[in-house]
């Protein structure tokens, strides 16, 4: 530790450096773990449904048969949280998350993301906000 303050003493200039390139790292590392989940609205939902996207709906089954965005695949937050494991294949592929309000489908989104999905995203303000913009449900 003598030795690191004896060298920033006779070389403030390269600490001032390294502090620099140390905070431009760490704020490209946020920006990459930020860009591999978010919340998206209802337009860009509707954009990456049309890319091929998968959208998994959290809420339990007869909520799903009330009314869901067509084409979602009923999946339970507590078969995300067990490892998703019937979703392996789609690692890669843009998946989009929703339940009710958002909060629910943020948690499995994020889990998703420490499980190894590349681009894992939550509906904002979930189905509320779908209905809000006066978005089509089917039902079952």
């Amino acid at each position: 530790m003598q030795h690191f303050l004896e060298y920033s003493q006779h070389h403030p200039w390269y600490v001032v450096a390294a502090l620099v390139m140390m905070g431009v790292v760490a704020i490209s590392e946020f920006r990459v773990a930020r860009a591999s989940f978010g919340s998206i609205g209802s337009a860009e939902v509707i954009r990456l449904m049309n890319g091929g996207a998968l959208l998994i709906d959290v809420r339990r089954e007869a909520e799903f048969a009330t009314s869901h965005i067509a084409g979602a695949r009923s999946i339970t937050s507590d078969k995300i949280a067990d490892g998703a494991e019937s979703l392996q294949r789609f690692k890669d592929k843009p998946i989009i998350v929703c339940c009710d309000t958002g909060a629910t489908a943020g948690a499995a989104a994020r889990h998703l993301v420490r499980l190894g999905f590349k681009q894992a995203f939550n509906l904002r303000g979930g189905l509320s906000a779908w209905r809000q913009d006066n978005l089509p449900l089917v039902k079952d």
